[in-house]
This record gives C-alpha cells, structure tokens and sequence, in this order.
C-alpha cells in the first residue's frame, strides 16, 4: 500500500522523535535502581563521611539506594578510571575532590582527562587546613612563624598527607608566598603527621579541619590560621591566611558530585536540585558543619567553574615546585 506524502512524512517524523522521548521518560523515572557512589579514599575520612551523609539523603528522597563504595588507591585515581570507563547513564558517580584537580597536573599517564572525561553535577562542600605547630613552637602568629623559618632556613621540617596531596600542595603555596625554606616530610595520611608533629618531628603541619580540631581544642597543638578566605565557624578565634598574606589564595579540601562525561543533562540536573536541598536541609546542614564544613550549593555550572579553577590554580603550583607523584 502507498501511503500519501503527507502521511508518510508525519510518521517518520514521529518515529524521529520517539528515541528522544523515550529518553526524556527514561531521565524522568531515574533512578529505577541503586546507584554506585565511588569514593576514592578509605572508609572514615571526611570525603567518606561526606558521601555517606549525601548517599542517605539522596536515597530517602529519591526511593533507591546510593550506595558508598570505597575505591582507595594512586591518590584516588582508581576511583576516578572506574567513573570515566562507567556507563552514563547516572547509574556510576563519583564523589571527587580537590586531589582530583591536583592530579591533572601531577600525573603525565592517567588514561583520562578528569575535566572532558566526566559531568560535573554539583558542589557539595568545602573546609580549610589549619596552619599548626607544637605549642612548644616559639611562633605565636604566622608572622611570628615565617620569621623563625626565615631565621633557620633549611632546618624547619613541615609534613604532608603524602606527596600531591592538598597539605603539600598548600604548604608549598605558603612557601613561595612567604619565600621560607623548609622540608618536605611525606606521610601517608592526617594521623601520621599530626603524632609527629606532637612528637616535635615537624615544625609545622597544615592538617584538614575534621582531623585537627580536637587537636586545637585541647591546646595539644597551636592553630596559626586556616587558608579559607575568611574564619572558619568551626574556630572563630583562628585567623585566615590572607590576614596576614593578602596574596594568598583560599586553598580548600572541596567534595563534589561527578558522573561520566556525556550524562544526560535531565539527570544531572535532577541530582543537582536534590543535592542543592540537601545542603538547605537545617539537620544536614548542621551535620556538616560539625565536621568543619561550609555547604557549596549551586549550579553544574558553578561546580565546573571551580573545578577548572582550582585546576589551573594548583597545575601551577605543582609545576612550580616540581612535584611529582610518589
């Protein structure tokens, strides 16, 4: 049977369109089942804790579980390959970080680019390291410090949670700000360095908050300041950085939300707006602030903006310094 041109042509292009309905009904009932919610660091830390409070929330408000699976390994990047080799179909997410925008710059054979290979979904939240040392330090203030290291250059030791993490990344950003000479004591982890710094093997040590506050509670170390732009809630008494170097950069440890690269958009946007209520939630937003935090709501635009920001912020501080990866 012929059917008439004007026949013919409705239905084909009806057909045309079906795929794209199919997948605007298909975004629309997501997720149908549970979701992956990769995290690149061991169980505990705050990154872990941080997609454990998100992971509960998005279940109860969408139904299904997210389910936190800890994938530790090369400064999180096994987490990271898995997300990019993932299917996008929302299924797969990861919580990244600031050590993701770090290693674009440190490793040469990744097998991914961390900004075209994945869908930015939403910031989630961000706190500051805290400048410390042993009470026992003769620096009372960062000015006092950065004159006793000027004083002994060479001889200071200051540690990191492992080489290119955010603690050495940030020290080394304090060191050519400053122009102090110290060394470099790599360690693998908050808790490491925070007993030698206790023990007087380092001189200074910029820890994460969650790590370190119980630590200047108790006056067991001395808190110099924290490198957000402005004081931290969680230790009102402590200046920021750039109180006393206006050339400072904030230099935060920040969690995001990621899918792979080509996501649907209706997705994205979906998780966005339940991640955006999350961090408006009073009883989670207090949560979080326990743990040092701020909430960063706001667009996949807005989390894009700071991921390639921070990028290029540390891709120049890591060449700077010759950083390479351990």
């Amino acid at each position: 049977m012929k059917l008439p041109r004007r026949t013919f042509l409705h239905l084909t292009a009806g057909a045309a369109a079906l795929p794209a309905v199919s997948c605007f009904a298909w975004a629309q009932a997501y997720p149908v089942r549970p979701v992956r919610l990769l995290i690149g660091f061991s169980a505990g830390g705050l990154g872990d804790i941080v997609a454990r409070l998100m992971g509960q929330w998005l279940s109860e408000r969408f139904g299904q579980q997210f389910i936190v699976e800890n994938r530790p390994g090369a400064a999180s990047n096994i987490a990271a390959d898995a997300l990019v080799r993932s299917a996008p179909d929302g299924y797969t997410l990861l919580m990244s970080s600031t050590v993701n925008a770090i290693n674009t710059t440190i490793y040469d054979n990744l097998g991914f680019n961390f900004i075209r290979d994945t869908t930015p979904i939403a910031g989630i939240i961000g706190t500051p390291l805290v400048m410390m040392v042993d009470p026992s330090s003769p620096a009372k203030t960062v000015p006092d410090f950065i004159a006793h290291a000027k004083g002994n250059p060479g001889k200071l030791n200051y540690g990191s949670a492992g080489s290119g993490s955010l603690s050495h990344v940030v020290t080394e950003l304090f060191k050519m700000t400053t122009g102090v000479n110290m060394a470099h004591v790599s360690y693998r982890g908050d808790a490491q360095a925070i007993t030698d710094l206790l023990g007087g093997q380092l001189q200074v040590y910029f820890g994460t908050l969650p790590a370190s506050i119980e630590y200047v509670r108790a006056r067991n170390l001395r808190a110099l300041a924290v490198t957000s732009a402005t004081r931290s809630q969680a230790l009102p008494d402590i200046p920021a950085l750039g109180e006393f170097l206006p050339g400072f950069k904030e230099s935060l440890l920040w969690n995001g939300l990621n899918a792979p690269r080509n996501a649907p958009a209706e997705i994205v946007d979906k998780l966005n707006r339940e991640i955006n209520a999350g961090l408006a939630d009073p009883k989670l937003n207090a949560r979080l602030a326990e743990l040092g935090a701020t909430a960063l709501p706001g667009s996949p635009a807005d989390y894009a903006k700071l991921v390639v920001d921070e990028t290029e912020k540390w891709g120049k501080v890591v060449r700077a310094a010759n950083i390479k990866a351990a």
